[in-house]
């Protein structure tokens, strides 16, 4: 590339497609706490506690559950000229977008990214009341901000590659003695990452991440989920991770999109953050506390749309995939490299 890639700042929102507006609703808001901005027949825009832009999810009612956008805040408006030409030189579908065309959003540029998820490029916004300390609304369990989108794609290498070309560091990885890679985490904020690079049949959407201040608020979702019987909506945890330290907790939404409640990673932003890189059979790099992965965990992931709005193909994984090393006769997650006591190592960018 000789063109100069747009100033990415961080993650910025995500818009989901659900089949039910009223069932999403009680999810996100009843359950999650999310902070309605705005409403109507078709979309509820949602932001979390901590946040003073129009919206971090949109969930829009449509006949297939989809992801239907990623977006991220660039540095400035003029970013959107940079972004422009940087992914016309890519050689992908590239849209500029109208300022409101997005409700609370300003202009924007969306593409059909080399990875095919439809990525949009922003900064301009309608700033709303940050509920930092409205304490007499924050639930128990309130979110503070939306963290990280983490995808599925079959080629892992190629999509660090692409992000690394965008201006994104890798913070952690999990990979073989092999040298396959399983899974990358990349950053534009200083934190663990603004999206993780998962590998299997893709483009899909693994999950959205919503951070919270401390782990009770985990725990308190937990407790409600339970108190109105719905406590089959927990896929997996609460936890620690091993990747990124966070403490963890998975859930799925009525259509099955799958939402992480994070809290507790670490700081990245200094320019020679270490690379940690995970052995693929430490069974602690995906819950430090070595319980196991259940299977719908690397095998289920939400469908993509592309820019007019049809799901795009799946494409299979043709290398290894990280449950074909790791699933054991129990249908669980569960190894360790013989003779390991150390499954991660500190080293430089592959």
């Amino acid at each position: 590339m000789t063109t100069t890639p747009p100033d990415v700042i961080r993650c910025a929102y995500a818009e989901l497609v659900v089949s039910d507006l009223k069932a999403s609703r009680e999810f996100y808001v009843d359950v999650l706490g999310l902070v309605v901005t705005y409403e109507d027949d078709e979309a509820i825009y949602l932001r979390a506690c901590e946040e003073y832009l129009h919206h971090s999810l949109i969930l829009r009612k449509g006949a297939e559950p989809a992801l239907a956008v990623l977006a991220y805040r660039v540095r400035g408006e003029g970013e959107l000229d940079v972004a422009e030409a940087y992914y016309l030189e890519l050689g992908v579908e590239v849209r500029r977008v109208p300022a409101g065309t997005t409700r609370g959003i300003g202009e924007a540029v969306r593409v059909l990214d080399p990875l095919g998820f439809p990525i949009e490029f922003f900064y301009e916004a309608e700033h709303v009341e940050r509920f930092t300390q409205r304490y007499d609304v924050h639930g128990a369990g309130a979110l503070s901000r939306l963290d990280h989108f983490n995808v599925n794609t079959p080629d892992v290498p190629a999509a660090r590659a692409y992000y690394e070309g965008l201006g994104f560091r890798v913070s952690e990885d999990i990979r073989d003695d092999e040298g396959t890679v399983y899974a990358a985490w990349m950053f534009r904020k200083p934190t663990v990452h603004d999206v993780a690079l998962t590998g299997g049949a893709g483009p899909r959407l693994h999950h959205i991440a919503f951070a919270t201040h401390e782990r009770h608020q985990i725990l308190h979702i937990c407790d409600h989920l339970g108190a109105v019987r719905k406590s089959d909506q927990i896929e997996r945890g609460p936890g620690r991770h091993g990747v990124s330290n966070a403490f963890y907790l998975y859930v799925r939404d009525p259509d099955g999109h799958r939402i992480e409640i994070y809290t507790h990673d670490y700081y990245t932003g200094d320019p020679d953050n270490p690379v940690i890189s995970w052995d693929v059979h430490d069974n602690q790099r995906r819950d430090w506390w070595g319980n196991p992965v259940v299977p719908s965990w690397y095998t289920e992931a939400s469908r993509v749309l592309d820019l007019d709005g049809k799901l795009q193909p799946v494409v299979e994984r043709t290398e290894t995939k990280e449950m074909d090393v790791t699933i054991g006769a129990d249908g669980f997650s569960y190894t360790r490299a013989d003779g390991a006591d150390q499954g991660f190592k500190l080293g430089e960018q592959v």
